[in-house]
């Protein structure tokens, strides 16, 4: 039996990680969870797999332990950041899903990292944060790392089989075309932004997702965020790297090479088959997911992505360039406008104006060591929410 342990097992990338786990029962056991928020959910997961450890909140600890106990479970509650790493570097475990969302995921993840583990990337802030740092330590702690996000899964899956012993450009690779559904608003002008509620929002076309994500996804950010991802997975530049917007999600990514092949990965918009994939790579299990029809696909579009109505996608490009503590810098300043956003204390189209100030505010640092890039992180967020105040309420 493959041991397993799911960071953040409450949102929607642990809920689609627990359903292929209950499919392949014979081959996979749940060994730990985590969760922060919503520890209901997480309760009835501990007593539906019966974890042999959990990690919670240190405030909630306490009567999540009592509540395990009630019910005789002999779950052990563990706490916080400690916690975490524990069961991400824990001797009895070969495979990490690491779905934390946020750049809360980046320290446990890279403890199973550093403990050599297999791991399920779906934390694409580790990498946007710490990129260059995580990448070394996967090469020096020889771990293996397979990446869930649909687009960047889908190139894997297009990619040669010795992927990674030479650069892309020696295997006859031109670029990387990475898809995107335009989210809720494709089509939009600036005006039309100005008004968009939260519940708009996060009612995404095609996926079923958390709050931020979906919050990413309307703003293209999750897109920028994907790209400096794809850059650090498969050493390349953002010019290597062309963004497409797809609204059918069904073609997830495709390559190009020399030759004129563009190879594409196809499938219904389901999560499930990444992770499948991932977590029997080199072999396939069932995912519970239906094969693409298509006979009732209907036609596939494809569009550039509107860059001045949606300027996400240009600041992390233009991060990722700036290189140093600049891509960190965004990601924090991202999930405070996010979350005000939510809060309903920012408008939407203001989330990229408050980006662009904090990096105009904050200066680049040489990302030499995590420290930093964590000081850096904590600078970010204090200057964007002494920038918010300036921002009028929606």
């Amino acid at each position: 039996m493959i041991q397993v342990s799911l960071l953040g097992a409450t949102g929607s990338i642990g809920e689609s990680t627990l359903d292929v786990l209950a499919r392949n029962a014979d081959r996979y056991q749940l060994f730990a969870v985590s969760g922060y928020r919503r520890l209901d959910q997480l309760f009835n997961i501990c007593c539906q797999f019966q974890p042999s450890y959990a990690v919670v909140p240190q405030e909630s600890a306490a009567s999540f332990r009592q509540r395990l106990a009630d019910q005789g479970l002999a779950t052990e509650v563990l706490e916080g950041e400690e916690g975490l790493a524990t069961i991400a570097s824990h001797e009895a475990v070969q495979v990490v899903v690491a779905a934390i969302v946020g750049a809360a995921g980046l320290l446990p993840t890279l403890a199973a990292v550093e403990a050599g583990k297999r791991i399920l990337l779906a934390n694409k802030e580790a990498l946007v944060v710490a990129g260059a740092l995580f990448m070394d330590a996967v090469r020096k702690h020889q771990a293996t790392l397979l990446p869930v996000d649909s687009e960047h899964n889908a190139i894997f899956q297009c990619l040669p089989d010795h992927f990674g012993k030479q650069p892309l450009a020696d295997q006859g690779i031109e670029k990387l075309l990475l898809t995107a559904s335009g989210g809720p608003f494709r089509g939009w002008s600036l005006s039309d932004l100005a008004g968009v509620t939260p519940a708009q929002a996060v009612a995404h076309p095609n996926w079923s997702m958390g709050q931020k994500i979906s919050v990413d996804s309307a703003t293209l950010m999750n897109k920028g965020l994907e790209l400096i991802e794809a850059c650090w997975l498969f050493n390349l530049q953002p010019a290597s790297i062309e963004v497409v917007v797809h609204p059918q999600s069904i073609i997830h990514s495709l390559v190009s090479y020399r030759d004129g092949s563009v190879l594409a990965q196809l499938g219904n918009p389901d999560m499930r088959t990444p992770i499948a994939h991932a977590l029997a790579w080199p072999e396939r299990i069932d995912a519970g997911v239906a094969p693409l029809d298509l006979m009732t696909a209907g036609a596939l579009h494809f569009e550039q992505p509107d860059e001045q109505a949606f300027p996400c996608l240009n600041l992390a490009r233009q991060a990722f360039i700036s290189g140093g503590t600049a891509a960190a810098t965004l990601n924090a300043a991202n999930e405070v406008a996010v979350e005000a956003f939510l809060q309903k204390r920012l408008a939407f189209n203001q989330i990229p104006e408050l980006i662009e100030e904090v990096l105009q505010l904050t200066n680049i640092q040489p990302a030499n060591n995590l420290d930093i890039l964590l000081s850096e992180d904590r600078h970010a967020r204090d200057v964007a929410g002494r920038c918010l105040t300036r921002f009028s309420k929606p």
